[in-house]
């Protein structure tokens, strides 16, 4: 069978292949960590699983909904943006999608033509450049460098800029850095994006995940003319612990939107019901749970991360936010005989078991990607078993 050409292009996540490939270990046999995905390893908070129970036994979740969602979830995140944004949107300017990951699907499919250009630093969450693709879009990469704590400027933007510039990615707290934009920043960057009249996708879905001093500061309320031109993309996922529950959101463009909803209504009708019911408690319940998880999230940081430049040759930046560390391993693998990161990783997965995923695949080909939300065990056994593949290697 002849298939697309689309499909010949697209390059598979890397973090759902190492996942399925720890998987498929384990099947075997083998004693393998995995810290690949980035997935909290907390259930879904109680009084949000109940919110589900009580959809179901009623009655309303067993129908099809709107495709933008139900209205009591469509105002809860109207709600949601005012408490922890400030900012006044109204309901029309909302769509609630299957997950974080098909609001940025819709969005690209709705904003792009053949040839439109979308500028996304680097390191980025492997799926931006190929969903840009799929819209027959050109992604444009832009390196941040780890000097820099893996962030752009505006300088580094202007260099990429063409006439086909449609828009820019910002995703801060980031996957895979942890790493996060500060006010002035944003406002630099938000400011030439208003000026040459480009769309901003702010991908916030890691945004009340933040450590230590940091804050997080969504670009949308930096200036009003920064928030037109801005799309939020966010979800219940990783605040929540909802991923299996996949419901997103995007936020913005009255007009934009409405093409995002059209698009939808032709691809997955609406979001689950029972999910979208279990949302609204999420965003509009008790948030102490929100609070707890983000606690043992910095907890396994601070712990983790001293361990983790225990091990040979490693360099790395303390993440602000997020779940992940990005180690730079350039040295590890010069020690260890290797000079590409995703043969090193594979080596990792098959010698000592362990799964992490390739830095290939965010753009980065020095660093491989560590999630720190699982427990402390698998962590703590993770880094020893690195450390003892290392020294194995160096011996050899």
């Amino acid at each position: 069978m002849k298939l697309s050409k689309r499909t010949e292009t697209l390059e598979p996540s890397v973090t759902l292949t190492a996942s399925a490939k720890a998987k498929e270990l384990k099947s075997q046999g083998a004693d393998v960590l995995s810290v690949t995905l980035g997935e909290p390893d907390f259930p879904t908070p109680k009084h949000i699983q109940q919110a589900a129970i009580e959809a179901i036994e009623s009655g309303k979740a067993s129908f099809y909904t709107q495709t933008a969602g139900i209205p009591e979830l469509r105002q809860a995140i109207i709600s949601y943006i005012e408490q922890f944004y400030g900012l006044t949107y109204d309901v029309s300017q909302t769509l609630v999608t299957d997950g974080a990951k098909f609001a940025l699907y819709v969005l690209f499919q709705a904003l792009l033509d053949e040839g439109d250009e979308v500028i996304i630093p680097t390191p980025y969450w492997v799926s931006y450049g190929e969903q840009v693709k799929l819209a027959d879009g050109t992604p444009v990469f832009v390196a941040g460098q780890e000097s820099n704590n893996f962030k752009i400027t505006v300088e580094q933007l202007e260099s990429v800029r063409t006439t086909k510039t449609k828009a820019i990615i910002l995703n801060s707290p980031s996957n895979p850095t942890g790493m996060i934009y500060t006010k002035e920043e944003l406002a630099q960057i938000g400011e030439w994006a208003v000026a040459n009249d480009l769309l901003i996708v702010a991908d916030d879905i890691y945004g009340r995940l933040v450590y230590g001093e940091h804050t997080f500061t969504p670009i949308a309320t930096i200036s009003e003319e920064i928030r037109q031109h801005t799309l939020i993309i966010n979800g219940v996922s990783k605040s929540y612990s909802m991923t299996g529950w996949r419901i997103g959101f995007a936020v913005g463009n009255k007009e934009l939107i409405q093409a995002m909803i059209d698009i939808a209504s032709q691809s997955t009708s609406n979001p689950t019901a029972v999910s979208q019911y279990a949302a609204v408690e999420a965003l509009t319940g008790p948030q102490d749970t929100v609070e707890e998880m983000r606690l043992a999230f910095e907890e396994r940081l601070n712990r983790l991360y001293p361990l983790v430049l225990e091990i040979p040759g490693v360099k790395l930046v303390k993440p602000q936010g997020a779940f992940y560390l990005f180690p730079n391993v350039k040295g590890t693998m010069e020690i260890c005989g290797y000079d590409d990161v995703t043969e090193f990783t594979d080596a990792l997965l098959n010698e000592a078991h362990v799964a992490l995923v390739t830095g290939a695949g965010f753009g980065a080909e020095e660093n491989i990607r560590l999630s720190y939300a699982t427990d402390w065990e698998t962590l703590e056994k993770t880094v020893n078993r690195i450390k003892a593949f290392v020294e194995n290697k160096r011996r050899k």
